[in-house]
């Protein structure tokens, strides 16, 4: 799709495609990450914490969203950096067998004041598919203005 800063419009939503969470994705984290911490790599610690399986680090939910977003297409050639996450709420466990997808809308956008760009903000929420809400972030960026 390719968006420059002008075609961003506020309210506009997408829907990513889904993405299973295996069990082999939480430990691949654990490796990048060096956090074995036993919530993710001991089912039956994780168990008798009240969470029905191991779960995914938090911070995993957050750079798959990153990811699912980027496979929309969006500003493929149009991005020149992530400027943060704002607002980040683990609001349930994500757990290896959860079907999850991400749903965000663009709210805000402002000309940048340093470079000719923009900066737009993004809702961004990743959902179960039973529709449970597992992490709600806001994102902004700095995208390139048309040519």
């Amino acid at each position: 799709m390719n968006l420059h800063f002008e075609n961003v419009e506020v309210g506009a939503s997408f829907t990513t495609p889904s993405h299973r969470i295996t069990a082999q994705d939480i430990a691949a984290f654990c490796r990048l990450t060096r956090d074995f911490h036993p919530l993710h790599t001991n089912e039956t610690y994780a168990k008798a914490q009240g969470f029905p399986g191991i779960i995914a680090h938090g911070l995993y939910g957050l750079s798959l969203m990153e990811g699912l977003k980027t496979e929309l297409r969006l500003y493929e050639e149009t991005s020149i950096a992530s400027l943060g996450w704002n607002a980040v709420r683990f609001v349930a466990p994500i757990v290896a067998g959860d079907v999850v997808h991400v749903e965000m809308a663009f709210v805000a956008k402002r000309e940048s004041a340093s470079r000719p760009a923009g900066v737009i903000t993004e809702s961004v929420r990743l959902h179960r598919a039973d529709g449970a809400l597992l992490i709600e972030a806001e994102h902004i960026s700095l995208i390139q203005k048309a040519p």
